[in-house]
């Protein structure tokens, strides 16, 4: 995206350029407000895309079904992309890129989330921790012991971190508000189809795969971010050596890196949609305890502070740059 796109305040020396000041007003309004606790875009957007994958997902063919896959994905991203689009080139081009970008990250949901499930788990109340842990992954919790609940907590903030905000940030940065919200969106119907289950493994195809391709770069970046604010040794380390073994060619590298970072071990057995994986190991050190669902919160909260220095800078220097 230009730098001319967006008018560019001075004040003093500095030139801040509102790419940079969007990413910010963004980020302190998911701070402040957190999630809509109703009436949430997303929740309106879950209802539909399970509207017509009912509608579409009926057919015998896999190829059939990959095509259907594909025109749901289309049908569903297209309109609300193109609303976008316009949205952000009005006169309200800045607010609307605000907004549109702060229903796309979902960071304070996410820390939220985590410490609902830190609270009981540290004071030992399983059945509360393993509902808890229940609303943010899609593995069977019901037989979780406390290493495995928080195991999975980390796993969940590690590559939502990912998710939830940089991957996000990163397609704003690119193409705006717009950018924002397809990758959000694309994000949340992998998590819907995405899965390699008897229902979903061709109809889900485009949206994993498609999911995946958005994704190459941003988990990358948020890999290195996660190297740089811990044991960056440690996460490089494991990201070199650990990462091509998970099931996710963008996860692995995501939850490796993190895992690297704050020192502890995930992976292991889970059972998803009544299957139970061994799934490889990733990270050093010991098995996850509740003390490191707070590190990877805080690994997560030190990568947003240094993508946002990193967005500030590049956009004074490209102002001065570019004026």
């Amino acid at each position: 995206m230009s730098f001319d796109y967006y008018p560019i305040f001075i004040t003093g020396n500095l030139a801040l350029c509102n790419p940079a000041s969007a990413v910010v007003a963004a980020l302190l309004l998911d701070a402040l407000l957190g999630e809509p606790k109703r009436w949430h875009p997303l929740v309106g957007f879950g209802w539909l895309a399970n509207r017509i994958e009912h509608k579409l997902n009926n057919s015998s063919s896999t190829l059939r079904l990959r095509i259907l896959g594909l025109m749901a994905w289309l049908i569903l991203l297209l309109p609300i992309a193109s609303i976008s689009y316009f949205a952000t080139h009005s006169i309200v081009a800045w607010l609307a890129d605000v907004t549109l970008l702060y229903f796309s990250i979902g960071a304070s949901s996410l820390f939220l989330h985590a410490k609902q499930i830190y609270k009981p788990l540290s004071q030992h109340k399983l059945a509360e921790a393993r509902h808890a842990v229940s609303m943010i992954v899609s593995r069977d919790t019901s037989p979780l012991n406390e290493t495995e609940i928080a195991t999975a907590t980390v796993e969940s903030v590690l590559e939502n971190g990912n998710d939830a905000i940089f991957g996000a940030i990163f397609w704003f940065l690119l193409l705006g508000g717009t950018g924002a919200v397809i990758f959000r969106l694309a994000n949340t119907l992998d998590a819907m189809w995405g899965y390699r289950t008897p229902r979903y493994q061709y109809f889900g195809w485009a949206a994993a795969r498609l999911d995946d391709l958005l994704n190459l770069i941003p988990a990358r970046l948020t890999a290195l971010s996660y190297a740089l604010c811990g044991h960056t040794l440690s996460a490089i380390q494991c990201w070199h050596s650990q990462a091509r073994t998970w099931y996710s060619p963008n996860a692995g590298p995501v939850m490796a890196a993190g895992a690297g970072a704050i020192q502890v071990k995930l992976g292991g057995a889970a059972t998803y949609h009544g299957q139970r994986k061994q799934r490889p190991t990733l990270g050093v050190g010991e098995s996850a305890n509740q003390s490191h669902i707070l590190s990877a919160i805080n690994l997560v909260k030190r990568s947003v502070g240094l993508w946002c220095a990193l967005i500030i800078i590049g956009t004074i220097i490209g102002s001065v740059y570019f004026a």
